[in-house]
């Protein structure tokens, strides 16, 4: 099996490119720029998983005082890394039959006040994977993404991860998200986002329909999207 990786410099790319085979870091790519990822894709004949991992935040609950070149650099990797990232890869990754794995978050499925352009990038993220899913699976292709809750990595920090043990809110491992992973690539599912919690076994999030038009021989429908 050939994987990829990217974010694999650090967990929990680092634990999910350790239980792949064949697993290539790909920590020197700049996951922001399309002509990077179009030049490793050139070099691959086939792919059979794609797990698309690389993340920054911002740190900061202000976005009055959020500068310009981070907001760019947060959209670069967190939505850049995987828009560009399937784009450039579908030729190999169509060639193997191949599958996937997006890391969102649970911010991308509820509010983070702490941090709301991380979570807007997450909703994004989510909302990309799940209306791109018929595309890619009319070419063989299958999409899923994980969403885990707070895991205990660098991004956390010291203070962060001091915090949430004073206030005795469990932390999930790199392992646990590796879990997430493998249960979404085996689960032969496409379009769908897996929650992460601890002491929780990783399952797809159920999403509610929209109320729909209560318009006379309309009702209910949806639209032609």
């Amino acid at each position: 099996m050939k994987a990829l990786v990217t974010g694999a410099a650090s967990d929990p790319g680092r634990a999910i490119a350790d239980r792949l085979v064949a697993a290539l870091d790909v920590g020197e790519l700049d996951v922001s720029d399309p002509a990077a990822w179009a030049l490793f894709a050139a070099g691959l004949d086939r792919l059979d998983v794609a797990c698309l991992n690389a993340g920054v935040v911002t740190g900061s609950s202000s976005i009055a005082d959020l500068p310009d070149e981070q907001y760019r650099r947060m959209l670069g990797v967190n939505v850049g890394g995987t828009v560009f990232g399937v784009r450039a890869l579908l030729p190999a990754l169509e060639a193997a039959g191949g599958q996937v794995v997006v890391t969102a978050s649970l911010a991308g499925l509820v509010s983070m006040p702490n941090d709301p352009i991380y979570a807007g990038t997450k909703h994004f993220l989510i909302g990309f994977m799940r209306s791109v899913a018929p595309e890619l699976a009319a070419r063989g292709v299958s999409i899923n993404a994980v969403c885990p809750g707070i895991v205990d990595t660098p991004l956390l920090g010291v203070q962060g991860r001091a915090a949430f043990e004073a206030a005795g809110f469990p932390l999930l491992s790199p392992e646990d998200v590796v879990e997430g992973v493998l249960a979404a690539l085996g689960s032969g599912d496409t379009g769908q986002a897996w929650v992460i919690q601890p002491g929780r076994v990783p399952e797809p999030y159920r999403f509610h329909g929209v109320p729909g038009p209560r318009v006379p021989g309309a009702i209910g429908v949806r639209p032609p999207l």
